[in-house]
């Protein structure tokens, strides 16, 4: 996510709802809710390798790739009205 850090994101896409005994499922999205969190800034993730290889044609070739993460802390969800 394009984010500074100790900003706040608001998420609309929110599929399910838990509140104690009352759960809420979305078909395929809760209508009305949101969730509100604090991004706590950018990190990466474990470096993965990809190495292709063909035998018998001398070809082979390494790479890497580490993917960047958002962390966020969620600071309240919005249940809908």
């Amino acid at each position: 996510m394009d984010v500074a850090e100790g900003d706040a994101v608001e998420l609309e896409r929110v599929l399910l709802i838990g509140d104690d005994d009352k759960i809420t499922a979305g078909t395929p999205v809760v209508e009305g809710a949101k969730v509100v969190a604090t991004s706590q800034g950018e990190s990466k993730g474990k470096k993965i390798i990809v190495f292709k290889y063909k035998p018998k044609v001398r070809y082979r070739k390494k790479t890497g790739h580490r993917q960047h993460y958002t962390r966020l802390v969620i600071d309240r969800i919005v249940a809908p009205a």
